[in-house]
C-alpha cells in the first residue's frame, strides 16, 4: 500500500481508535429526580404552607424535599464508563508494510488493507486475516473467555459461519501473541474491529431501572392517588359544611404531608447499604445500590465456564499406560497430589513406565511453577504448566531432571506437526522425548512400551490406542500422547519416525471448589443455572452434567444454532437448554434478552470484553474482580473480589434478606402513613377540627416512623430463606396479603387515635390544642409499638426473637423518649404546638396505643400455633 492510498483510507475509515460516548451529564441526572409525583406533591405542600404564612412548615417540608432529591441524585449518578474502558485496550504501535518496506508507526494510522507483522509479546493492532504464520499462538481470553492460547494458521479452510473461537486464520485487535510470528492483512480497525463492535453493543444497551425502583415508584403513585382522593373528599365535605379557604388549605396541606413517607428514601437506602456492607465482608462489592434487592429476585444465572465453574488452572489428572490407568489427585498449580492405581497409592518413581512418562512431561514442559509465601503461581502456557506440576508431584523438577538428561536440542511445536520434541543426553545415549496430538504421535510410532518392555506395534495395537484416546476425550479430557526414541542425532523432524509410544496424559480444567454444592443450593432455592462458554459442545455438555445442570430432556445449544434462530424461535427453545457452546458476544446478549423476555430475572457472570454487553443487559451483571477486564467490571453491577462462584450465593441470600426487610419497613411506614390519612379524613368527614397539625405529621414521619423503620433494616434473616423459590418478579412489595394487613393495622391505629381525639374534644371543647396533643401522642406511641408487628411472622414476645435485633429495642426506647419531650420540653412543645398532659392522660394514651400491638401479637401467636399443630396432626 502506498502512503497516498493509506491517507485516503484513513480519511474514509477514520483513525484506528476506540470512540467513547460522553457520560450522562450530572445536570440531566439531577433534573430526572424532579419528575417524581412525590416530589410534585411536596412542592405543592411547600407552596400551600407558604401561602398560609406557615414559614416553619414550608421550610421543614422543603428540607425533606431537598433530602429526597439529593438521595435520588446520589444513587443515580453512576459513571457510565463501560465504553470508556475500551481505551485501556488500545495498542500504541504497529509494524506495517508500506510501499514495500517494513516500518513502525502509530497504531492510530493503521487502515484496512495494511499488511502487519506480529511476533511473540506483541499486542495485535487491528483485526487481520493471516497471510503467513509460523508456530503462531495468541491469547484471546478477553474475546472468547478461554485461557488456553489459540493456535493460528493461515491456510485452514473454514465455513463462512465459523464462530469466533474457531476462526484460526484471524488475528484480533487488542489480543496478544504469545508464540511464533505471522503476517496478515488488516480487515477492520477501530470500532469496526471485534472489540470495537462489542463496545458498540455495550453502549447500545440502555441502563434499566431495577425492580425495587419500579416497585417503589408504583407505591408512591398509589399513595399519592390515595392522598389526592382523600383531599378531594375532605374539600368537598368542607365546602358543604361552609369551611373557609384557609381551613381547607390547612387540611389539604396536612393530608399531603401525611401521604408522603418521607423516611422511605432514607430507610430504603440504609437497608440496601446494610446489605452492601454484609456482602463486602464476604468479597462481593456492589457498584449500584438498588441492585442489592434485585439479587433477591434472581430466577436464573447465566455464567461462563473457565475460571468460574472451573478452577481456570489446567491439571493433569490421568496418566494412561499400556495396560493400566493411574489417577493423579490435586488440582491447580500447587504441586501436591497422590498417584493412585485403583484405590491404592503408588510411588510413581518405582514404576519404570510411569517414571519415563513423567520424565517426558517434565523435560518437554516449557513452563514452571514457583512458590511465594506458600502461594503457587505459574509462568507459561496452561498445558505446559500442568505437565510441569505433574512432574513435581512425583518429585521431578526440570532443573534436576535436565542435569541427569541434559538437553542438546529442541524441535518446537507447530500447528502443522502437532507435536514437539526435546533431545537429551542420557546414560544410555541420546534420546528424544516427544509429546503431541495422539493421532500424530501414534502415526509416527512403530513400537509401544509395555510392562515387559518395548514391543512392535501392529494395526490392532494402533486402533486400541486410538480407542483409548477417544475414551479419555469422551470424559472431557484434553489428551496428549508421550513417546521416546533412542539414538537420535539431532532435533530434526526427519528423525521423529519409528517412535516408541509410552502413554497418554489426560488434562482437564477441574471444577472449582464448592461450585457443585452451590448449584445444588441454587436449585433448592428455585434458581436455575445456565452455562455460556466458548468451549466445544461436548466439553460444555460434560461440565454441565458433572455439575448437575444438565437434566434429562435438556440440551446444549451451539452458538451457530443460536445465530440461525430468530428472536422468537430462541425464546421458544431456550427453556430446554442448560448450556450454550461456542457463543459470540452477540449471542450472549441475545440469550440474556431472550430469558428476560420469558420473565426471568437474570444474573450474568463474566470476566472478558466479550461478556460486557450481556453484563450490561442483565438484571444483575456480575464481574470477576481479580481476572476480570476493566470493561467487564465497568459494565457490571456486582464484582466478586475472590472470583469464586459460591460468593454469589451469599449475595443472593443477602438480596433476599434485603427485600424481606424492605417489605417489613414499607409495611410499617405505609400502615403508619395510611393511619395518619384516615385520622385526618375521619375527623374531616365527622365535621371535626384537624386532628393533627402539618408540622406534627412531619415530626411523626421523620422521627417516630423513620427511626423504628431503620431498625428493620438490620433484621436477621428468616429461617429457610434459601429454601424458598424466588419471588414472582411481578409481585408488588405490598402484595395482596401484605396490603390487607397494612390497611387493617392502619384502621386500628387510626381508630385508637380518633378515640383519644374525641375524648380530648369532649373534655375541653374550647381548647382543640389539648385534643390534638392527645391524638398526636396516641398516634405516635401506637406507631412505635406497632414495630413488633412489622418485625417477623413469628411473635416477638419470644425472648430469642425479641433479642435477635437489639436495634429495634433501642429504637423503641429512643423514639419514646423523644416523643415525651415534645410535651415536656417547652421549646419543642412550642414549635409543635402541644399541650401539657396529666397522669391520667398518659395512662389513656398508653392503653389505647397498645391495642394494635396486642392484636398483632395475638394473631401471630394463633398462626404459629396452627403451623405447629397441623404437622403434628398430619404426622
Amino acid at each position: 500500500m502506498t502512503e497516498a492510498e493509506a491517507a485516503r483510507r484513513l480519511k474514509r475509515w477514520g483513525p484506528n481508535a476506540f470512540r467513547v460516548t460522553p457520560p450522562v451529564s450530572p445536570v440531566v441526572v439531577f433534573l430526572r429526580q424532579l419528575r417524581s409525583l412525590i416530589v410534585a406533591l411536596l412542592l405543592v405542600a411547600v407552596v400551600i404552607a407558604y401561602l398560609l404564612g406557615d414559614i416553619l412548615d414550608a421550610a421543614a417540608i422543603l428540607a425533606v424535599l431537598a433530602a429526597n432529591v439529593l438521595i435520588g441524585f446520589a444513587l443515580e449518578l453512576r459513571a457510565h464508563r463501560a465504553i470508556e474502558s475500551l481505551l485501556s485496550l488500545e495498542v500504541t504501535r504497529a509494524r506495517v508494510v508500506r510501499e514495500g518496506r517494513v516500518r513502525e508507526l502509530d497504531a492510530r494510522e493503521l487502515v484496512p488493507g495494511d499488511v502487519i507483522e506480529v511476533e511473540a509479546g506483541v499486542a495485535i493492532p487491528g483485526d487481520a486475516r493471516l497471510l503467513e504464520s509460523v508456530e503462531l499462538r495468541t491469547v484471546e481470553a478477553s474475546l472468547t473467555g478461554e485461557a488456553v492460547p489459540a493456535d493460528k494458521v493461515f491456510d485452514a479452510p473454514l465455513a463462512h459461519d465459523t464462530p469466533l473461537p474457531g476462526r484460526i486464520t484471524m488475528l484480533y485487535k487488542a489480543t496478544t501473541v504469545v508464540a511464533g510470528r505471522g503476517r496478515g492483512v488488516v480487515v477492520a480497525t477501530g470500532m469496526a474491529s471485534e472489540v470495537g463492535r462489542i463496545g458498540q453493543l455495550v453502549s447500545g444497551v440502555e441502563d434499566q431501572r431495577t425492580l425495587l425502583e419500579l416497585r417503589l415508584d408504583a407505591l408512591g403513585r398509589r399513595l399519592v392517588g390515595v392522598a389526592l382522593g382523600a383531599a378531594g373528599l375532605v374539600t368537598w365535605v368542607g365546602i358543604r359544611q361552609g369551611l373557609g379557604t384557609g381551613e381547607l388549605l390547612q387540611t389539604a396541606l396536612a393530608l399531603a404531608v401525611a401521604a408522603i413517607p418521607e423516611g422511605l428514601p432514607i430507610v430504603g437506602t440504609i437497608t440496601m447499604a446494610v446489605g452492601v456492607r454484609r456482602m463486602a465482608r464476604r468479597n462481593a462489592l456492589v457498584r449500584h445500590l438498588p441492585v442489592v434487592e434485585t439479587l433477591g429476585s434472581t430466577t436464573l444465572i447465566c455464567t461462563d465456564k473457565t475460571g468460574t465453574l472451573t478452577a481456570g488452572e489446567m491439571t493433569a489428572t490421568v496418566v494412561r499406560l499400556h495396560d493400566v490407568e493411574v489417577a493423579v489427585s490435586g488440582t491447580g498449580y500447587t504441586p501436591r497430589g497422590e498417584f493412585l492405581l485403583g484405590a491404592s497409592r503408588i510411588d510413581p518413581l518405582q514404576d519404570p513406565p510411569l517414571q519415563l512418562a513423567l520424565r517426558i512431561c517434565t523435560l518437554t514442559a516449557r513452563a514452571d511453577v514457583s512458590s511465594t509465601d506458600g502461594l503457587w503461581s505459574a509462568v507459561g502456557d496452561p498445558t505446559e504448566v500442568a505437565l510441569a506440576v505433574l512432574g513435581r508431584k512425583a518429585g521431578l523438577t526440570r532443573t534436576a531432571t535436565a542435569s541427569e538428561w541434559p538437553e542438546i536440542g529442541e524441535l518446537p511445536f507447530t500447528s502443522e506437526r502437532m507435536l514437539m520434541a526435546t533431545v537429551h543426553g542420557s546414560p544410555s545415549g541420546t534420546i528424544a522425548c516427544v509429546k503431541g496430538a495422539p493421532r500424530r504421535v501414534i502415526e509416527r510410532s512403530t513400537r509401544m512400551l509395555t510392562r515387559g518392555g518395548p514391543k512392535n506395534m501392529n494395526e490392532q495395537d494402533r486402533e486400541a490406542l486410538l480407542q483409548q484416546n477417544r475414551e479419555l476425550a469422551g470424559r472431557g479430557l484434553r489428551v496428549l500422547a508421550l513417546a521416546v526414541k533412542d539414538g537420535v542425532t539431532a532435533a530434526d523432524e526427519s528423525e521423529l519416525h519409528g517412535l516408541t509410544w509410552v502413554g497418554f496424559v489426560g488434562l482437564t480444567d477441574p471444577l472449582a471448589l464448592g461450585v457443585k454444592d452451590t448449584i445444588a443450593a441454587f436449585q433448592l432455592a428455585g434458581i436455575r443455572v445456565v452455562m455460556l462458554t466458548g468451549d466445544q459442545r461436548l466439553t460444555a455438555g460434560r461440565i454441565a452434567r458433572d455439575l448437575g445442570m444438565l437434566k434429562p430432556g435438556e440440551e446444549v445449544l451451539d452458538g451457530g444454532e443460536v445465530d440461525r434462530l430468530s428472536d422468537q424461535e430462541l425464546r421458544d427453545v431456550i427453556g430446554g437448554a442448560a448450556a450454550f457452546s461456542r457463543v459470540s458476544p452477540e449471542a450472549k446478549l441475545r440469550i440474556v434478552d431472550a430469558y428476560q423476555a420469558r420473565g426471568e430475572i437474570v444474573a450474568m457472570f463474566g470476566d472478558g470484553v466479550n461478556d460486557a454487553a450481556a453484563l450490561r443487559q442483565a438484571d444483575i451483571g456480575v464481574a470477576m474482580g481479580a481476572r476480570g477486564t476493566d470493561m467487564a467490571k465497568e459494565a457490571a453491577d456486582l464484582i466478586l473480589e475472590d472470583d469464586r462462584f459460591p460468593t454469589i450465593a451469599v449475595a443472593i441470600e443477602q438480596g433476599r434478606v434485603v427485600f424481606d426487610n424492605i417489605r417489613k419497613f414499607v409495611f410499617y411506614l405505609f400502615s403508619c402513613n395510611l393511619a395518619e390519612i384516615i385520622v385526618l379524613l375521619g375527623a374531616g368527614l365527622a365535621g371535626l377540627p384537624a386532628a393533627l397539625l402539618p408540622l406534627q405529621i412531619l415530626w411523626l414521619n421523620l422521627l417516630t416512623d423513620t427511626v423504628p423503620a431503620l431498625a428493620l433494616a438490620v433484621e436477621p434473616a428468616e429461617s429457610g430463606i434459601m429454601r424458598q423459590p424466588p419471588r414472582d418478579p411481578q409481585e408488588a412489595i405490598l402484595s395482596g396479603r401484605v396490603a390487607r394487613s397494612t390497611i387493617g393495622y392502619a384502621l386500628l391505629i387510626s381508630l385508637v387515635t380518633l378515640a383519644a381525639f374525641s375524648v380530648g374534644l369532649t373534655r375541653t371543647p374550647e381548647n382543640p390544642s389539648y385534643a390534638t396533643t392527645l391524638a398526636f401522642m396516641t398516634l405516635a406511641f401506637a406507631q412505635i409499638f406497632h414495630l413488633g408487628n412489622a418485625r417477623s411472622a413469628l411473635p416477638v414476645l419470644r425472648p430469642a426473637r425479641m433479642l435477635s435485633n437489639p436495634y429495634a429495642l433501642a429504637a423503641v426506647v429512643f423514639t419514646a423518649g423523644l416523643q415525651i419531650m415534645t410535651v415536656e420540653f417547652q421549646p419543642l412543645a412550642a414549635v409543635l404546638e402541644t399541650h401539657s398532659l396529666r397522669g391520667e392522660d398518659w395512662l389513656m394514651i398508653g392503653g389505647l396505643a397498645l391495642v394494635p400491638a396486642v392484636v398483632g401479637q395475638t394473631i401471630k401467636l394463633i398462626a404459629a400455633a396452627r403451623r405447629s399443630f397441623l404437622p403434628a396432626v398430619l404426622a
